[in-house]
């Protein structure tokens, strides 16, 4: 039977069902609507990311030293965790841009039906006649082609090579910024250590000043009920002893957080229980630090994160530059294939094909002159911010030197000062004639002891975050190899070593360069570096400075006007004292005080 005569069923089973799957994709298309999370849904996600966040954190066996402290912080926090698997992100997606350099090799395979056949007229090129084959068939009516290319664009390849350099930069920026946050987090662990240091030393003798004044307080009223005294006097003692008991109450409720906030900076489970270690005498009165102003601006300058930063840009908008500028040129691709048809009608089923191509959009001769100005001026704006940070690194060193000096002469007065109000405390707790001033005396010289002991260790912990603020601008950190390979006991004992150096003054006295990534890491280094840090949840709660905001203006005392907010109960306290001693004690009888 002729072909062409011949007749073929339809695959109907074939156009079931590419008609099927068009019905499902339009269905699939109209069914998207937003699906908000349902709350035994949410509760579920939100129980697994509290399992991962404290998954793998070593528990909390005996007393929270500061270096501890700053161990766990760095291994288990989350937010730097997140740094941390920006900067594994930042490695792969320089390794994918690798690959982008790499001839194109496609393959593919499709398949063709018609339901009926391909039939062709032809006439004679000459006379304009038909021919005397018309019509005839040249095609099956299904076939399946199958095609293997090999292609490669210069241009493509130059592109992708400034697009590998960029890359490679961008990761050597996500390392900065994760050594930023570093910093850091180490300047508020120890800021949060000290507060809540500070919270457990005076936890037990504001409990008792606080119950003693209650005491005071009741007595004095039931005097006033009983009309013994003036009532006056018994009213301006009142008002005294509650002034005491509201400046006790507010360090009380104040300091109440600093052991949430640190657990929350090291990521201990909420509500855990734990201790701090009793801090040092070295510790709580460290030796001033030799800061030589030449070398330290010499370090800044070779390890600050933020200049680094800023060096890695200009970089960046260099190869932006030329990137540009290789896109003006003619493209040059070359390309190879094979192929294979199933068609029965060729006489060449199987077949080569090879040929190379070039092309040239003139249009971007036209725009080259503005693309070059634009690239031009995002490298000068590079190196105008660059500069810019350069100054403001500077200018934050001599900061931070002056601040440390700053914080080291508060904290010798303060010392001084807490001194003296113990040792007046002691002397009115010694007395053996109670009556001599009363109780009143004694919750006086009471609470300023506990004052000035809190006045002492917000200086120890300002002259800590001086010192954490100084190595932040100077790029010093603990060298770390790898979080997820190092124990915590090892990590710890990294940090008291950096620690020690730098309380010895010895980091700097050679400065070294910054630790670069590994921006050649295979995959499974990039894996260890993903896994360690997983989880990525809410970031710590960030350590909140000492803001007395709710101790208002007493009486005829009016609010201090102080430069740091951490010491304005202690001077509401003293001016508080000035007037108590004038109106209180002057006013009540020794022998009569309750």
């Amino acid at each position: 039977m002729n072909k062409f005569n011949s007749t073929r069923a339809v695959p109907g089973g074939r156009l079931v069902g590419a008609c099927s799957v068009l019905l499902a994709a339009l269905l699939a298309g109209c069914s998207t609507v937003p699906t908000p999370f349902a709350a035994e849904d949410q509760k579920e996600i939100a129980a697994a990311d509290r399992k991962a966040a404290a998954a793998n954190v070593e528990p909390l066996t005996g007393p929270l030293t500061l270096a501890d402290a700053i161990a766990r912080g760095i291994k288990y926090n989350l937010d730097h965790r997140t740094r941390m698997m920006e900067e594994a992100l930042a490695i792969g997606q320089l390794d994918l841009g690798r690959y982008d350099m790499l001839p194109k090799l496609v393959a593919s395979a499709g398949y063709q039906w018609r339901d009926k056949d391909l039939v062709t007229n032809s006439k004679d090129s000459v006379t304009g006649l038909p021919s005397l084959a018309n019509p005839y068939i040249s095609s099956d009516r299904s076939h399946t082609l199958t095609d293997l290319a090999l292609s490669w664009n210069v241009l493509d390849f130059g592109v992708s090579y400034y697009n590998s350099k960029q890359n490679a930069d961008r990761v050597l920026i996500a390392t900065e910024r994760r050594r930023k946050a570093m910093h850091n987090l180490i300047q508020e662990v120890r800021t949060a250590y000290w507060r809540a240091a500070s919270a457990e030393k005076i936890e037990k003798d504001l409990r008792e000043t606080i119950r003693l004044a209650e005491s005071a307080l009741a007595d004095s009223r039931k005097i006033e009920q009983e009309r013994i005294r003036d009532p006056l006097e018994a009213l301006r003692y009142q008002r005294t002893v509650l002034e005491n008991l509201r400046i006790l109450e507010s360090i009380q409720q104040e300091l109440a957080a600093a052991k949430i906030e640190l657990a929350a900076l090291i990521n201990l489970p909420p509500g855990t229980q734990y201790q701090l270690a009793a801090p040092s005498a070295t510790e709580l009165k460290p030796a001033a630090l030799p800061l030589p102003i030449e070398q330290m601006e010499d370090i800044a300058i070779a390890r600050n994160a933020d200049l680094r930063e800023q060096f890695y840009n200009v970089r960046i908008a260099v190869a932006e530059t030329k990137k540009s500028m290789m896109r003006m040129f003619p493209g040059i691709s070359f390309n190879y294939s094979l192929r294979h048809d199933t068609n029965s009608y060729l006489i060449h089923n199987s077949w080569q094909e090879a040929g190379a191509q070039i092309s040239w959009n003139l249009f971007t001769l036209l725009s080259a002159p503005a693309a070059i100005k634009f690239n031009e001026s995002n490298e000068k704006l590079a190196e105008q911010r660059r500069m810019a940070t350069q100054m403001a690194v500077l200018a934050q060193v001599h900061l931070a030197r002056q601040q440390y000096e700053n914080a080291y002469k508060l904290l010798d007065r303060a010392d001084s000062i807490y001194t003296v109000d113990q040792r007046i405390f002691e002397h009115s707790k010694s007395r053996e004639d109670a009556a001599t001033k009363g109780r009143l005396d004694l919750i006086f010289s009471n609470t300023s002891a506990i004052v000035s002991l809190l006045r002492r260790y917000q200086a120890v912990s300002q002259l800590y975050a001086a010192s954490s603020r100084i190595q932040s601008t100077l790029g010093l950190e603990p060298e770390i190899t790898s979080l997820n390979d190092t124990s915590l006991s090892d990590l710890r004992r990294n940090v008291e070593s950096s620690m020690d150096q730098w309380n010895r003054g010895e980091a700097l006295k050679a400065p070294a360069a910054a630790p670069a990534p590994k921006a050649d890491a295979t995959e499974g280094e990039r894996t260890t570096a993903i896994d360690a840090a997983q989880p990525t949840v809410t970031a710590p709660i960030q350590a909140r400075g000492f803001a007395w905001s709710n101790i208002s203006a007493a009486q005829g005392i009016g609010e201090p006007k102080v430069a740091n907010a951490a010491f304005s109960i202690a001077d509401v306290h003293e001016r508080s004292m000035s007037q108590a001693q004038r109106v209180a004690l002057a006013a009540v009888p020794a022998k009569t005080a309750p």
